[in-house]
């Protein structure tokens, strides 16, 4: 029994705890006001991404999410393979401009994403009802040095807070010493869960339509997922809020447990035009009907949240 109360001791020791989260009643604030920055690090250098993914996901919606990761880092060049404009690697270039803003000299070495490990819990290790410690325990799961750890969970599992108040979070955790190495670190991590069957209407909109406000039709989700296409749009806002405030004292407005950051401060936004209720003026493919406004990787088409742009004080859209 000491030794089972002596391990959880250590594992919730470790984490110190920081998180950012994609809510649901996120509020515009004023959009002429700056994010502030905070005086901490961003990610900066050459940042490997792993995917864990807790539950069922079938061969298909696994592709979609690797596919969004991959094109992050998809430079357009001026020789073929062309990345087709706009690109989910234009997008995040917006996140770029932070960089140039921050006083932390660090964090003028270029941010590069990749996607290195998957890591499969396909038995549901940890039981179907998670809880913010569980998720940090996945998290724990894959690389601390250089690393975000994206956990990802099935359409039938529950997280603490899921559907209530958030669609994902982000946060960060402070790794032990190891053999050889007398230095703790912190780690990124991510989690976002599959909202198809639990809250589509909440986590999932504009592919779903809403349970509140402005009721319009829902689009044709660009990889015919409404659950994993609706993941893709809540892990991008909360890598572009992981990049620009990994620590939570980066870029951020409000209080730090409930900040507003470089997407969230966007909500709702996709395209030019957009109104509570209305993504946007969106590219449509003529042969399904989808809405998006990115390409990716290996053809792939993704709906990706407006960016706030620090240079022009505005919410940036690729569209």
């Amino acid at each position: 029994m000491a030794t089972f109360l002596l391990k959880i001791f250590f594992l919730l020791s470790i984490f110190n705890i920081s998180l950012a989260t994609r809510r649901l009643n996120e509020l515009v604030q004023n959009p002429s006001q700056l994010l502030h920055y905070h005086n901490g690090p961003l990610l900066s250098g050459k940042i490997s991404i792993n995917l864990i993914w807790y539950g069922h996901f079938k061969p298909s919606q696994k592709a979609i999410v690797s596919d969004f990761i991959t094109s992050l880092s998809l430079s357009p060049s001026p020789s073929p393979p062309q990345t087709t404009q706009p690109s989910v690697a234009s997008w995040w270039k917006t996140t770029e401009k932070y960089y140039h803003l921050s006083s932390n000299k660090k964090a003028t070495r270029k941010l590069s994403f990749s996607l290195n490990k998957q890591i499969l819990d396909e038995s549901y290790s940890l039981g179907k009802s998670l809880t913010n410690k569980h998720l940090l325990e996945l998290a724990s799961k894959g690389e601390h040095r250089n690393a975000v750890n994206v956990v990802l969970t099935s359409a039938d599992v529950a997280v603490e807070g899921f559907c209530m108040s958030r669609c994902g979070t982000h946060g960060s955790s402070s790794a032990g010493r190891t053999k050889g190495n007398d230095k703790s670190y912190k780690f990124a991590y991510v989690w976002v869960g599959n909202s198809e069957t639990q809250c589509p209407g909440q986590c999932a909109w504009p592919f779903h339509q809403p349970i509140y406000g402005p009721q319009s039709p829902p689009l044709v989700a660009p990889n015919n997922d409404v659950g994993v296409d609706g993941m893709v749009i809540n892990l991008a806002s909360l890598l572009a809020g992981t990049a620009t405030n990994p620590f939570g004292n980066g870029f951020f407005q409000g209080p730090p447990e409930a900040p507003l950051e470089a997407a969230s401060a966007c909500p709702g936004v996709y395209g030019k035009g957009a109104y509570p209720g209305y993504a946007g003026n969106l590219l449509v493919d003529s042969s399904t009907g989808a809405s998006y406004n990115a390409h990716g990787a290996n053809g792939r088409k993704f709906l990706l949240p407006a960016l706030y742009d620090p240079s022009t004080s505005s919410c940036s859209t690729l569209v």
